[in-house]
């Protein structure tokens, strides 16, 4: 009894441990994601991001990389592109590169597990998205995506409040609008409140894995021992599916990725695992909420085959440049220790944050004439009826 009373204690404070170190990238990937909905109409966005090509496909990851977020708030911006009429080759390189191709994620890599996981996360997220985009090409659903723009997102009340947007003024006339941030305040309020049961089912599943789950069970999953034409693409392959079962957002699986690879996981093997944050169950769930459960089935495939494929390239090129590290022992114990270090300070000032646009958001209920005065569309245009928030 006592011993499973110590498992528990562990596995609420690991989940609360992963909650700390992404909290303040929650906030910051919602807030992000609130803003776009408020200042940057259809118009623009189909301007910028509307075709799927290089050039917009590179826009799309820069911006990712710039945005640093969870997958969860990462997944929410991406939405918000894709409905607003970003291509879907963007939207997903976005989403791709915010959770792969980010400075906090790199920093508690190279702490835990040594240069060479952060060089494999960083190039590993550039291949990822060129890899993706090629399967995207060759199998383009373009059915579905039609369906999966006009999909009403499960979960809440109904309320649909249009493209908010303004089209007339400057981004920066419409950030210096006291109206525009009761906009922003209202669309982070609602993704919270889509999201939260799916981020803390997540953070907790994660905990009680990494504590009531011995080692050696994740270990016996990965093939060790035989010939690396066997054993590293089957670690590839794996990597993404053990993930899928075990953790919660891009940060919050480093402890699990260094006991991968201190157990003779292969590099390749965990780098996929370490890819996989977009496909987890709870995540797949939201995406079946955002654009329907066949365009999520879609997504998921070719997530799952961009990371197996970018893991075998980036496991052979650091094999032949003679980059692979050495194995070594189990980090999870540092996530249980919460120190006064730039985590903290990061989390207060974003927990202030979104303690300020609650407020602001209950200050200033949303009213109906929202629709009429922000949902001026373009003659001709498609008002974006599927791009609905619920309370």
């Amino acid at each position: 009894m006592t011993e499973a009373l110590t498992h528990l204690w562990q596995a609420l404070l690991l989940a609360f441990g992963m909650f700390w170190e992404v909290g303040w990238s929650l906030v910051l990937g919602f807030a992000i994601s609130a803003i776009l909905q408020a200042v940057v109409s259809q118009q623009k966005m189909q301007a910028a991001l509307g075709r799927d090509g290089f050039r917009e496909t590179l826009i799309a990851t820069l911006a990712g990389a710039a945005s640093s977020s969870c997958s969860y708030a990462s997944a929410s911006v991406s939405r918000t592109l894709f409905k607003k009429g970003a291509a879907l080759i963007p939207s997903i390189a976005f989403v791709l590169a915010s959770t792969n191709l980010v400075v906090e994620l790199g920093i508690v890599l190279f702490l835990l597990m040594g240069w060479q996981f952060t060089a494999g996360e960083w190039i590993g997220g550039v291949v990822l998205v060129v890899v993706m985009g090629l399967i995207v090409r060759a199998t383009y659903p373009r059915r579905l995506v039609e369906e999966a723009r006009r999909h009403p997102e499960a979960g809440g009340s109904g309320h649909d409040h249009g493209d908010m947007a303004e089209e007339g003024g400057s981004l920066w006339r419409k950030l210096a609008r006291a109206e525009t941030w009761v906009q922003v305040a209202h669309g982070f309020v609602m993704d919270w409140s889509m999201l939260w049961k799916d981020l803390a089912l997540g953070f907790l599943i994660a905990g009680a894995l990494a504590a009531f789950v011995p080692d050696g069970v994740w270990q016996a999953l990965f093939v060790k021992g035989a010939s690396p034409w066997i054993q590293v693409p089957a670690n590839a392959l794996l990597g993404p599916v053990v993930a899928m079962l075990s953790f919660v957002c891009s940060i919050g699986n480093v402890p699990m990725a260094a006991v991968l690879w201190g157990s003779g996981v292969s590099f390749g093997g965990v780098l996929a695992f370490l890819f996989a944050d977009l496909i987890v169950l709870p995540l797949l769930d939201v995406y079946r909420r955002y654009y329907g459960w066949k365009m999520a089935a879609y997504i998921g495939a070719v997530f799952y085959a961009s990371m197996v494929l970018s893991a075998l390239v980036m496991d052979l090129a650091f094999n032949a440049l003679g980059w692979l590290p050495r194995h070594h022992a189990n980090v999870t114990a540092a996530m249980v220790h919460v120190s006064v270090n730039y985590t903290f300070w990061l989390n207060l000032v974003f927990g202030l944050i979104a303690l300020a646009l609650v407020i602001l958001a209950k200050r200033n209920p949303m009213q109906m004439q929202h629709r009429h005065s922000c949902g001026h569309h373009a003659p001709g245009a498609e008002a974006p009826q599927a791009h609905a928030h619920h309370h």
